[in-house]
């Protein structure tokens, strides 16, 4: 069952708006057929596993101050405690299919910047990464701000990565952009030079001509065309059964290769 890794701040009070925010947008995506992933603690956390419910999991850290498990997770057999940061983000990345992050603090950026790390250096699969916040509200546009105005001005990161996420001021939109996301594609594997996206139907092949079209700068020999599976799938009986379309992958412009996903998610 996918499942969705929602990050944000461990003081934010019930009270505010965000912590709302956070347990609807975790209520609503459980209705959606997603588990939720949280750092089992207070503020968004406890937002998350309070709308979570039974379909929320808690990954808490040991920590000499703020984190004990929130009272909607602590009794929960869903709950796994960690001594380490580096093996709870592990846990995070390798078992979810979306990253939400709310506004938060150092830790709140931490995941931020890993998640956008591991997918721009195709460590990590394409997988929607949401920064949610409250209509009007600035957390994420001044923080991208650096991205677009040093970063990128600098060339220290590539126009492609700016897709490499999405802003997101209410639930639904939040909600749609992940479940459209694996309408259509369901996973990516490598076979040698070759990327192969499995999907969930078939799609046409105006379709793969319409993906030649728009992304042939990440090709780089011959086409996007549709494929039987690889003897290596064959061998570990590797969803055989899905519609695969291959290409030859620069492995370089994933910003360009999660812009392909969406497009795939319309046909």
């Amino acid at each position: 069952k996918r499942k969705v890794a929602v990050f944000g701040s461990a003081r934010t009070p019930s009270s505010d708006p965000l912590f709302v925010m956070a347990e609807k947008f975790c209520e609503l995506i459980t209705k959606n057929e997603f588990m939720v992933i949280t750092g089992a603690g207070g503020g968004i956390m406890e937002a998350g596993n309070k709308g979570g419910g039974d379909e929320s999991f808690g990954v808490n850290i040991r920590l000499p101050f703020e984190q004990s498990a929130n009272e909607y997770i602590k009794n929960s057999s869903k709950l796994i405690s960690y001594n380490y940061f580096f093996i709870r983000k592990l846990m995070f990345i390798k078992e979810s299919d979306a990253t939400v992050l709310f506004p938060g603090g150092f830790g709140t950026l931490d995941e931020a910047y890993e998640g956008l790390t591991l997918i721009q250096t195709g460590k990590s699969l394409p997988r929607p990464i949401i920064l949610m916040q409250n209509p009007g509200d600035d957390y994420w546009q001044t923080w991208v701000s650096f991205f677009s105005d040093i970063m990128l001005r600098d060339k220290y990161i590539s126009p492609d990565d700016m897709d490499l996420f999405k802003i997101c001021e209410s639930n639904e939109e939040a909600v749609n952009e992940i479940t459209s996301f694996y309408t259509v594609y369901h996973s990516l594997r490598y076979v040698g030079d070759n990327a192969v996206i499995r999907l969930n139907k078939p799609i046409t092949d105006e379709n793969i001509q319409l993906l030649n079209d728009s992304f042939n700068d990440i090709v780089v020999e011959g086409k996007i065309e549709k494929c039987d599976p690889f003897p290596d799938e064959v061998e570990t009986r590797d969803l055989l059964k899905k519609f695969r379309i291959t290409f030859k992958f620069n492995k370089i412009n994933f910003g360009r290769l999660v812009s392909m996903v969406r497009m795939i998610s319309t046909f």
